[in-house]
C-alpha cells in the first residue's frame, strides 16, 4: 500500500535504520543521504520517509510531501554550498529513465558544471 514501508525496499530500510547511509539531513518526513555512486561532487538523494514507488505516484498521493522533498533538496544544496553556483534536482521515473530503486527520490547534483541536455 502507498505510504507504508515495503520489506523489500532498500530506501525503506534506510529510513528504518536497517541499512546504513551517509545521512546529510533528516526531517520528520524526509531523509537525505549521499549517493553511493556519485555523479557529481554533491550527489545526495532526498527521499520521503513514506514509501511511494516514483515521483508521479508521490505527487498524486501527497503533494505536500513532494514540497517537503523539494524544500529539503534546497537545504541540501545550501548545506553543501552549491546553492550559489547552481545545482540540479532530478527525479528518474521508470526504468527507461534510469530508476533502479522503486521508492520516490530526488537526486541533488552540484559542485561541477552540469551540461544540458542531461544524459
Amino acid at each position: 500500500m502507498a505510504g507504508e514501508p515495503q520489506a523489500d525496499c532498500l530506501f525503506c530500510k534506510i529510513v528504518s535504520g536497517e541499512v546504513p547511509a551517509d545521512v546529510v539531513r533528516e526531517t520528520e518526513t524526509t531523509v537525505a543521504f549521499r549517493d553511493i555512486n556519485p555523479q557529481a561532487p554533491t550527489h545526495v538523494l532526498v527521499i520521503p520517509k513514506a514509501h511511494h514507488a516514483d515521483a508521479g505516484s508521490l505527487a498524486e498521493a501527497d503533494p505536500r510531501l513532494v514540497a517537503d522533498v523539494l524544500r529539503e533538496a534546497r537545504e541540501v544544496a545550501a548545506h553543501d554550498k552549491v546553492d550559489s553556483t547552481g545545482y540540479r534536482i532530478v527525479f528518474n521515473t521508470g526504468s527507461g529513465a534510469g530508476q533502479t530503486v522503486w521508492h520516490a527520490h530526488a537526486h541533488v547534483l552540484g559542485g561541477r558544471g552540469l551540461n544540458w541536455p542531461p544524459g
